[in-house]
């Protein structure tokens, strides 16, 4: 079922998120809903991925709904308008792999080329000049490849001597290259064609990149980029604190809420507005911090921290670590390297206690240490 909204204007290249997958590894907080909402530097992933695309000029985009709350990624994206673009939503449903996702774009993408992001991948930059790479070329497909120092993990493309691609193979046990397939894929309506003759592989899915790969075995004009920076996957706790620290790494010192008299901001910090950091606080960055959140006299927030809209810090040290909206903690210890599901609470109990805690706590769980 394709449910189409908003009137905009049209684009020579189309846009297409993938938002589907199940996110076993992210679990408990893909229990209440899609990996690509988690957020992070107190933006959903797919965000960063919905921006990029209206950066390079895409005003019309695809989200392929999967199904875990697929609702939720509706409200929070709505008709794309406060985004700058036009969203049409698909139901892919239960995961059929990348390519049964894209191939359910074919009456979307209609004639026009377009290009096909994970809701789940994040690219230092975006994909701007890709984009225009692909519109300036005669290519009728394009990836974007990064090296990695374990591709086994990925598909891996291999090169003959002259540099030409002419493979992609899927989680090699011995790597033709260093070099791993990034979750951005740019077609011409041509794929849907390789995509129709595929069939599922071991994992019951229809891979994506067999279909690129017949487009190589039929002579068509595969090219590829090098990511220049940083490419994260974000499918794992690690990696969605990684892809957090890089991005706090860019982060400009802006203080719109109150500082308190002999609280202390040191570094670069983000304080959203209405949020309050009280009397001997102390917070280094970088650090983001929300709207209406309020850190108590004397509590810690350290580096690679992202603090969400609505929470309260009364007491402790949080470092290195996510605390997504109306969290509120009262630890008396550091909470370091964590995922904390919205709306939960960390408090603290009586008794011999250890000197740090590491949590991924899903959304509105109580955790009394």
């Amino acid at each position: 079922m394709i449910l189409q909204i908003c009137l905009c204007g049209v684009d020579v290249l189309k846009g297409v998120i993938l938002h589907g997958g199940h996110g076993t590894r992210l679990r408990p907080l893909t229990h209440t809903g899609p990996k690509q909402l988690i957020p992070v530097a107190n933006k959903p992933i797919s965000q960063y991925v919905l921006e990029s695309l209206q950066e390079a000029g895409i005003r019309n985009v695809a989200i392929v709904l999967g199904d875990i709350y697929p609702d939720k990624v509706r409200e929070y994206y709505g008709d794309g308008s406060r985004f700058g673009v036009k969203i049409t939503y698909i139901n892919q449903g239960e995961p059929r792999g990348i390519a049964h996702a894209v191939g359910l774009c074919k009456d979307f993408v209609g004639d026009d080329r377009f290009v096909a992001h994970l809701g789940d991948d994040l690219i230092k930059g975006g994909v701007k000049k890709y984009v225009e790479e692909f519109e300036n070329s005669d290519y009728d497909g394009m990836i974007l490849l990064c090296k990695v120092t374990n591709p086994q993990r990925f598909g891996v493309a291999e090169f003959d001597e002259n540099g030409k691609l002419v493979r992609l193979i899927e989680k090699p046990k011995v790597p033709p290259s260093e070099y791993a397939l990034t979750g951005v894929y740019f077609f011409k309506p041509i794929v849907f064609e390789m995509i129709g003759r595929l069939r599922p592989s071991w994992r019951n899915e229809l891979e994506i990149t067999e279909a690129i790969q017949l487009l190589l075995d039929k002579g068509y004009n595969v090219g590829y980029k090098f990511v220049e920076g940083w490419w994260k996957d974000t499918g794992t706790p690690e990696d969605i604190l990684e892809s957090n620290r890089l991005i706090l790494d860019e982060l400009e010192y802006e203080v719109k809420g109150k500082v308190e008299d002999e609280a202390s901001i040191q570094g670069r910090v983000y304080l959203g507005e209405k949020s309050v950091v009280k009397r001997g606080a102390i917070i280094r960055g970088p650090v983001t911090i929300g709207e209406n959140a309020v850190v108590e006299c004397h509590v810690y927030i350290g580096p690679y921290t992202s603090i969400g809209n609505n929470v309260v810090v009364k007491k402790g040290e949080i470092e290195n670590s996510i605390v997504m909206d109306g969290c509120y903690v009262d630890v008396d210890e550091k909470v370091t390297d964590s995922l904390v599901g919205p709306y939960s609470m960390i408090v603290t109990n009586q008794g011999d206690k250890p000197k740090g805690y590491r949590f991924v706590i899903g959304e509105r769980s109580k955790i009394t240490i």
